[in-house]
């Protein structure tokens, strides 16, 4: 049995968007034995893994590059859907053993292009590109036999909203997220809100406590159960951000909201719809690839869309 070893350490929704791919890479090669190698903390995206998976989790805060070489062993082929100096460095000593290596190519130069307005057409989306990387070594996808899990669940119910993002370009103004919480609350479905540290937590609890029918669970459960409370979800608000693709990873249908950056791109949850994402259609649109960016007016026009625009497509 050939063993493969793919290896992505962050961030958390180019993790996640992995996991479609490794999922089906085991499927269609069931002799193949695939070794997931990224940080512990992301150990539940791999959860209910064909069986011929297996998930190799580090703390890369604690371990160093040799001694997480050390625990790998030896692998036939090496998928490297990340291309940063510590999987480089991996890759590199694992081809000296004897594997053969192929990187993911991140299409730099294209999304340059993108974010310049000298071209505005969608990119190969970030799942196509970590599929390359294992037609490299002779294990191609047949994508036409990969089915979406995205669905629409006739039991499921409430709204959930991640109104984070991990840079300032792809939130939404916080306190028209609120107005947005208000007007749900006044429909009467459930909302359930999701968020990360100590001062999203804090603003969460503060809507929860504010409005009627509205729940945080911040800081309240692990990844593994918060996975569980959006697979029973009707519907997902969200950012550019990890819980868009969490949601897309249990089949949640997402409303996205996209500012600096934008769904051409490649970063679409998977199988999310493009129907389904609230953007202004700028010139200046994209202006980053992922949000860190200045907005060059300094009025981030791009995110002027009103609270009542948000709700009516969700309600």
């Amino acid at each position: 049995m050939k063993r493969l070893l793919v290896i992505r350490f962050s961030a958390m929704g180019d993790v996640a968007m992995a996991a479609p791919v490794v999922r089906a890479v085991a499927e269609q090669y069931p002799d193949l034995y695939v070794t997931m190698l990224s940080q512990q903390r992301f150990a539940d995206i791999f959860a209910n893994m064909p069986p011929n998976v297996l998930f190799h989790g580090v703390d890369v805060r604690k371990q160093s590059l040799r001694e997480i070489v050390a625990g790998l062993g030896t692998y036939d082929l090496v998928a490297d859907f990340h291309g940063v100096i510590r999987s480089v460095y991996i890759r590199t000593l694992l081809r000296i053993r004897g594997a053969k290596v192929a990187s993911v190519d991140k299409g730099r130069s294209d999304k340059r292009r993108l974010i310049r307005g000298k071209s505005k057409e969608p990119l190969k989306h970030t799942t196509e590109r970590y599929a390359e990387v294992l037609s490299e070594l002779g294990v191609p996808i047949q994508w036409d036999v990969v089915k979406s899990r995205i669905t629409s669940v006739t039991d499921a119910s409430g709204i959930g909203i991640a109104p984070f993002a991990a840079h300032p370009g792809k939130v939404y103004p916080i306190e028209r997220m609120e107005r947005v919480v208000e007007l749900l609350s006044g429909h009467g479905e459930k909302i359930i809100l999701f968020g990360g540290g100590k001062k999203e937590k804090a603003i969460l609890d503060g809507w929860a406590q504010k409005y009627p029918g509205v729940e945080s669970v911040a800081g309240r459960y692990s990844m593994a159960e918060e996975l569980e409370i959006i697979r029973g979800l009707r519907v997902m608000l969200t950012m550019d951000s990890g819980n868009m693709h969490l949601a897309s990873l249990v089949g949640t249908r997402v409303i996205s909201i996209w500012g600096a950056t934008h769904p051409y791109a490649g970063f679409l949850g998977y199988g999310q719809c493009e129907q389904d994402c609230i953007q202004r259609e700028l010139d200046c649109r994209p202006c980053s690839i992922y949000g860190n960016n200045p907005c060059r007016f300094g009025d981030n026009r791009c995110m002027d869309i009103t609270p009542e625009e948000i709700v009516n497509r969700l309600v």
